[in-house]
Order: structure tokens, then C-alpha cells, then sequence
């Protein structure tokens, strides 16, 4: 006869067969909720913990609090470096993260790769926002764009400090021959938030367009990034 007692517990969805652990309760719980009503009901902390936990249930949730106070919130948890993220969650949680921000970008650059880029503003500055809000430093990035002026390529130019990133005409023009380019546009983030374009800005812009008219090769703008505010150095007379 069986033990009054005893008292069967039938496993969740998310359990593992053959052996494995079963999945933390906080985590299929979180899972289910997505399924259920959307990424949208779900709290940046939450989603941190669904990623995480995909590796590793049971440690997910301390892991996603311990994120999230080091960065301050989701843009900048995977905008962060390999280096900062493995720090806080070990290597392979970092490489998930870190494949997150890469499978973002691409679905944001999708749109804008074939078709003029000068014309996608909404599209360019919602790229650019992810690709830099979230960096702790300095970086500069340069757009190399093709005769009917679509993205050939983006490539980080130099990264810097927290307020300042080098920046080398000529390298910038080597490139853009190399690649066939014949037009770019400057990208670079204010970690800061301050969306003021500096003196040094303005006048290194000055330099790279002067660089680039001696060879044929058309600087069209040079965007900041400050947080989610996006400026364009030509619509506020910039360029020189």
C-alpha cells in the first residue's frame, strides 16, 4: 500500500529528462509569463534572468541583480566588453550575452544595408543607438558607403577613454580606398550623455573632411551618441 504520507510532485514544462537537473522554478516561471503575455510583461531583470538561465537556472537570478547594478540597466549590460561581463557571470554566460547585442545589431543594420543611408534616418539612428548608448568609452566608428551611398561597411575606427577617443584622418582614408568607398560617415558616442558636440569635435571633423576631399572621398556627416539622443553634426552646421 503506498505511504499516505508520500506525495508525488509531477515536474514543470521546463524539466530536463535522461538524468539532468530540472529547471529552477523562478526560471520556467519566467518563461512561461513570456510565452504567455510577451517579452513586454517581463522586467529588464527578468529578461536578463531568462538569458542567463538558459546555461545556468539556478544561479540566473543572482547573476542578473549582480549585472544590473555594475551597468545600471539592459542597453548597457550588453553593450559592456567580454572582459566586464565575464568578470561578473564567467566566459560562457558572457558569450551568450554578448551574442544577444551582435544578433540585435544585425537585425537593426538589416534594413539600412540596402538602401541609401543618408535617406534612413529613423532606421540609422536606432542602429546607432544600440551599437553605442550602452559603451563605457569613448569609440569612434566609421560608416563606408558605396556610390549610391548604402553601407559597405561599419568599423571601429578607435576607442578611447571616457571622454576621448583618438582619432586618424589618413587611417580613415586608407580604409575607404581599400574598401572601394566613396563617401562615410563619422560616428562616435559622449559616455557622458552630454549631447554637445566639443571644440575637439568639431575640429577633428574639420580635419577628416579636408582629408577626404583631397581624394574624392565625401565625409556626409558625423553623428554623436549620447544616450538615446543621436545628433547630426550637418544639421547643426557643423561640417564645415
Amino acid at each position: 500500500m503506498p505511504n499516505p504520507r508520500l506525495k508525488l510532485v509531477a515536474p514543470p514544462d521546463d524539466a530536463v529528462l535522461l538524468g539532468r537537473p530540472m529547471a529552477a522554478p523562478r526560471h520556467a516561471r519566467l518563461r512561461a509569463r513570456a510565452l504567455r503575455s510577451g517579452a513586454r510583461s517581463l522586467t529588464e531583470s527578468d529578461v536578463l534572468e531568462i538569458l542567463l538561465g538558459a546555461r545556468d537556472p539556478y544561479r540566473a537570478a543572482p547573476m542578473a541583480e549582480a549585472l544590473l547594478h555594475r551597468f545600471g540597466g539592459l542597453v548597457r549590460v550588453l553593450a559592456a566588453s567580454a572582459a566586464e561581463l565575464g568578470a561578473l557571470v564567467g566566459p560562457q554566460a558572457a558569450a551568450d550575452l554578448l551574442l544577444v547585442h551582435d544578433i540585435a545589431r544585425r537585425l537593426l543594420e538589416f534594413p539600412i544595408r540596402e538602401r541609401c543611408l543618408l535617406t534612413s534616418h529613423a532606421g540609422v539612428k536606432a542602429y546607432l543607438r544600440h551599437s553605442l548608448a550602452g559603451q563605457s568609452r569613448e569609440t569612434l566608428r566609421v560608416l563606408y558607403l558605396d556610390g549610391a551611398n548604402r553601407l559597405i561597411a561599419d568599423e571601429a575606427g578607435s576607442e578611447g577613454t571616457v571622454n576621448h577617443a583618438p582619432v586618424y584622418p589618413r587611417e580613415i582614408m586608407r580604409r575607404a580606398l581599400e574598401l572601394g568607398a566613396v563617401g562615410c560617415v563619422l560616428v562616435h558616442n559622449h559616455p557622458s550623455g552630454s549631447a554637445s558636440p566639443s571644440r575637439a569635435d568639431i575640429e577633428i571633423t574639420a580635419q577628416v573632411v579636408a582629408a577626404g576631399r583631397a581624394l574624392g572621398i565625401a565625409v556626409h556627416d558625423h553623428m554623436l551618441v549620447a544616450g538615446d539622443t543621436v545628433v547630426s553634426f550637418r544639421d547643426q552646421g557643423l561640417m564645415g
